[in-house]
């Protein structure tokens, strides 16, 4: 009579395999890290104005919006403006080379953009840009 070949490996395995868990966790990782960023720059609806020159930020930054009803958001929290120039020279001092993103709204009014920027200068610090939305310059023609 055939029967069943026992091979006597009858351990209990009593070990779980981590591989699969880790491999989940490095791609969720990945995810996040993609999608953060454009959740972040896509929260705050600033009508940002065009430009065809432009770069991108590489120190450490922070956000400054001044939106459509002339009101202040500093990394995304509203702001009043004594509170921003205190903020402002508190991460100077925490580091000195933050510079600051300035992100005007197209309807809010040029004053209070200009007196953000003097508010950069006045906290110290050295490197500020304009946040703009990129658009072709005139002569070339559109990537469809």
């Amino acid at each position: 009579m055939a029967g069943p070949i026992d091979s006597g490996d009858n351990d209990v395995i009593a070990s779980i395999n981590m591989i699969p868990f880790i491999d989940i966790a490095l791609v969720l990782l990945i995810i996040f890290l993609v999608t953060s960023s454009y959740i972040v720059s896509h929260s705050i609806q600033v009508n940002l104005p065009a430009a065809a020159s432009g770069g991108e930020a590489t120190a450490s930054t922070v956000g400054i919006a001044v939106e459509s009803d002339g009101s202040l958001r500093l990394n995304g929290t509203p702001v009043q403006r004594d509170a921003l120039l205190q903020a402002l020279r508190n991460e100077v001092a925490n580091d000195p080379a933050t510079q600051a993103i300035i992100a005007g709204d197209r309807g809010a009014e040029y004053g209070i953009v200009v007196d953000v920027l003097d508010l950069v200068i006045q906290a110290g610090m050295r490197s500020y840009q304009l946040n703009i939305e990129r658009r072709p310059a005139e002569g070339t023609s559109t990537p469809r």
